[in-house]
């Protein structure tokens, strides 16, 4: 029974761009839904949202890279939850109870979750697509 919950290696970077192409769309998903309640949408916003973007997509790349490499060291097959390292899942849980508290909160307006999760969300999916092209380019 142990060894179905195992996979070879390099299905852990599979699985890290399903995670994260899951995780970029449900938080995209969840700016576009506030930009749709705004009265308007400007330029200036588009803009932010790119920089948010930009960012983090640098950040989540260097990610899915230090990733990569420690999922690369692994010789047999491990637990598929093992796409990410201790430091990865607190991180994740900080951000997600993060978002979901200030969302609830009321305390971040609109205008700021429309801008800072479409750009986050986008560089999200981002590293799920770049996990999936390090898994292709590695069959």
């Amino acid at each position: 029974m142990k060894n179905i919950l195992k996979v070879k290696p390099n299905t852990l970077l599979l699985i890290a761009g399903v995670v994260w192409l899951i995780a970029g769309f449900n938080v995209t998903r969840l700016g576009i839904i506030a930009y749709g309640e705004l009265s308007k949408v400007g330029v200036v916003h588009i803009l932010l949202s790119l920089v948010v973007f930009s960012i983090f997509g640098l950040m989540f790349y260097k990610m899915s890279i230090k990733h990569t490499k420690r999922i690369k060291t692994y010789t047999e097959p491990r637990g598929f939850w093992h796409f990410f390292d201790i430091k990865a899942y607190l991180i994740m849980t900080f951000m997600m109870s993060g978002g979901i508290w200030l969302r609830s909160s009321g305390l971040a307006p609109t205008v700021f979750i429309a801008v800072f999760y479409t750009g986050l969300g986008i560089a999200l999916a981002m590293a799920g697509v770049s996990f999936w092209c390090i898994y292709i380019s590695n069959i």
